[in-house]
């Protein structure tokens, strides 16, 4: 057995990944199954649980752009993710959708009209960006969740693409090395890694959605697709914004993970595509028929 060099950056890098990768499993073991649970009874209970999430991602989306948890942009922006979930659960989608739209308003407004020295260019404008992120990681799911017959299959499609994606991703990226993907906003992410995610996305989508609809493999795989390739958008999008702020995380509460936002960002943005997706095809009444049934 070669004993480790202290002195020696790749071998400390290497006792530091594999230290790190055991507390993503012990996170994703204790997370996964309240976020199943959860899915599953549905309800006010999923929606307070989103609605939780997407608080602690607008705070921690504030103390990033602008340093500091300001309450100029907590306080309105957590009133509006507060209305938005309540409208959600009455099936108020246009409602709730019109809640973030005050909120992006009364924060933007606020931060214009008492101006600060803060990191960013246009505090104004990503203070109400993040009304807007933390709106979109609320709305996605809770609307997927509302169709009371599809909404579970819908969330477990969901789930399985994108945690399959994540999985994939680092284990082919760490095993075959390789070209980086994008080296400017993430050092560690490399093509061999993207294509991983993206077979082990589609993979695992297809079958979910096939097994629990009886969704059409072809049209499952096209769709599980789709949506993992959001999901390393959107991973790729909150590593652009942290490296635009000089952070490694955007916050610590997950061992492994960082913050919230570290672990939700693929899943916010494929969450989004998706609903877009069952609105096109069924309306809001059932976003997750649209998206399953074809």
């Amino acid at each position: 057995m070669t004993k480790l060099n202290q002195h020696d950056p790749g071998a400390a890098s290497d006792v530091g990944d594999q230290r790190n990768f055991a507390r993503r499993v012990w996170s994703a073991l204790a997370l996964v199954p309240i976020g199943l649970a959860a899915a599953y009874l549905g309800g006010w209970l999923f929606l307070l649980v989103c609605a939780i999430a997407a608080g602690i991602m607008l705070w921690e989306w504030t103390s990033l752009v602008v340093r500091r948890a300001d309450p100029r942009i907590l306080v309105p922006g957590i009133a509006a993710l507060a209305a938005a979930a309540a409208f959600a659960g009455e099936s108020e989608a246009g409602a709730a959708v019109g809640m973030i739209v005050i909120g992006v308003a009364l924060v933007g407004g606020v931060m214009t009209a008492r101006p600060r020295r803060y990191p960013a260019p246009d505090p104004a404008l990503w203070a109400a960006g993040g009304v807007v992120y933390a709106g979109v990681a609320l709305l996605g799911p809770a609307l997927l969740r509302a169709d009371p017959e599809y909404g579970f299959a819908a969330l477990l499609f969901l789930f399985a693409t994108v945690w399959a994606t994540d999985i994939c991703a680092y284990l082919v990226g760490r095993a075959a090395g390789g070209p980086l993907l994008w080296p400017r906003v993430s050092p560690k992410k490399t093509w061999a890694g993207a294509v991983g995610g993206l077979v082990g996305g589609v993979a695992a989508g297809t079958v979910v959605a096939y097994a629990s609809v009886g969704t059409n493999p072809v049209v499952a795989g096209g769709l599980a697709l789709v949506l993992s390739i959001a999901g390393q958008g959107g991973d790729l999008f909150e590593s652009a914004i942290k490296r635009r702020f000089g952070v490694k995380d955007a916050g610590n509460l997950i061992p492994g993970h960082g913050g919230v936002m570290d672990r939700l960002d693929g899943f916010l943005v494929a969450a989004l595509v998706a609903v877009l997706i069952g609105v096109m095809r069924q309306g809001v009444a059932a976003p997750s028929r649209g998206l399953l049934v074809w």
